[in-house]
């Protein structure tokens, strides 16, 4: 049961991630819009070319077990600086504050659970674990 488990956070968990990817694809150019409210202006095209491979690998590594540890630690490479970019709650104007302090701890949680990602592996349902038993004659 504690393995089924394991998969079906993975998959919880990735789906965020490759969500936001498929997003920024799809909205490029509003997502570089939204880029320059929050003061990124220099590199847009690279940080955000960066930000999609990012959550594309680490979303996949995650969803399917296979390196899940660099998977997470890819994901914590974009959501850490994300997080405290864009959900800056302590410099919000007061009709801002509770929605975005609320967004900071939602994404505060998700680093937690890529953390427990990164220490405990992917479990016994990953393509780690199939390629690692299969044996090929």
């Amino acid at each position: 049961m504690r393995d089924l488990i394991d998969l079906i956070g993975r998959i919880f968990l990735a789906t965020i991630f490759i969500f936001e990817a498929i997003d920024s694809t799809l909205y490029f150019d509003k997502t570089k819009l939204v880029m320059t409210e929050h003061g990124l202006t220099s590199s847009q095209n690279f940080l955000l070319y960066g930000a999609i491979f990012l959550l594309f690998a680490g979303g996949l590594m995650v969803l399917f077990g296979y390196r899940s540890t660099l998977g997470a630690i890819l994901l914590l490479m974009y959501w850490v600086p994300v997080t405290f970019i864009l959900h800056d709650f302590w410099n919000c104007p007061k009709d801002e504050l509770r929605e975005q302090s609320i967004l900071f701890m939602k994404n505060f949680a998700i680093i937690g659970g890529l953390l427990m990602l990164a220490g405990k592996g992917s479990g016994r349902y990953s393509i780690k674990r199939l390629l690692a038993t299969t044996r090929v004659h």
